[in-house]
């Protein structure tokens, strides 16, 4: 297990992109907002753990990286924020969880974060990718 305040965010983001590339399922501790009875978030953040599989990296317009995948437990697609990672373990096994299809029209909320994606070129070194976030993020 790795844990995310003993390396870079850059070292992070790098070995997620490698899990992505290999199709390995990640499982990760991670901070989300906890929610009252009434569905509202209360702001404390509690630790959850969950098996994911990596599909896409995007950069908030707040500048966050989020982690899109596929959550093994419920089979649904969620969205992470990078710097809410605790620690990570990147598993040797397949993926097993159906993708939504790439060409099904994105549903957009009509308020609330926006994204923007980033798109890289899969046949650049790993370490030109995540350049190319960084550099997504500074813009």
């Amino acid at each position: 297990m790795r844990r995310t305040n003993r390396e870079t965010t850059t070292q992070t983001l790098t070995r997620l992109i490698k899990a992505l590339d290999a199709k390995h399922p990640v499982t990760i501790t991670y901070l989300k907002e906890e929610k009252d009875e009434a569905g509202k978030r209360t702001g404390r953040l509690v630790e959850t753990v969950r098996t994911i599989e990596i599909y896409d990296f995007e950069v908030s317009a707040a500048g966050d990286i989020l982690i899109k995948a596929m959550d093994r437990e419920t089979g649904e697609t969620r969205r992470f924020r990078l710097d809410r990672l605790v620690a990570y373990t990147v598993h040797r096994s397949e993926y097993t969880v159906a993708r939504p299809a790439a060409d099904e029209p994105k549903a957009r909320p009509a308020h609330g974060l926006a994204t923007v994606t980033v798109l890289y070129p899969v046949d650049l070194p790993i370490a030109a990718r995540v350049q190319l976030l960084a550099d997504a993020l500074a813009a």
